[in-house]
Order: C-alpha cells, then structure tokens, then sequence
C-alpha cells in the first residue's frame, strides 16, 4: 500500500507571501525589482494562478531577507511536516 503525503496548503503559501511583502509596504513593482522576478508573476502567485518553480521561490526568499524554510514552511501550515513528532 502506498501512503501519499498529504496535499501542501497552497492558501497559506500565497498568504505568507503577501503578508511578508505588505509588511515591507512594498508593491508588487518593488518586490519586482528585488527579486528580478516580473511583476505579473508576483501577481499570480499571490492571487493562486500559478505556483512558481524553486527557483523562483529562491529568489523571493532572498528578496524578502527571510529562510527558504520560514517563506515554503507554510504549505504544511494544516498538516505536520515530515519529520515532526506526532503527539
């Protein structure tokens, strides 16, 4: 039997992005500009039209000065992250 892993929260990715980003009070042109990602794709990763590449969410965590982790650690936001003891 195969256990699949439970489906990451998209929701609460795309809400952890916005709140870093209007902490900061910047746009989504200066987050642009930070992260040399375009505009557009900031936009529809934070409204769920896409879900962007490693890659893409590198440089947005470089952008933001925050941990990889601290930024992609919210898709297991409704679920236990692997590893973690089970209480």
């Amino acid at each position: 039997m195969t256990i699949l892993p439970p489906d990451p929260d998209l929701a609460a990715l795309r809400v952890t992005l916005a709140r870093l980003r209007v902490e900061r009070n910047w746009t989504f042109d200066e987050l642009a500009r930070r992260s040399g990602l375009a505009r557009r794709t900031l936009i529809d990763l934070e409204h769920g039209r896409t879900t962007g590449s490693v890659t893409t969410w590198h440089a947005l965590a470089h952008a933001l000065g925050v941990p990889i982790d601290e930024l992609l650690g919210s898709l297991c936001a409704d679920h236990a992250p692997p590893g973690t003891p089970q209480l």
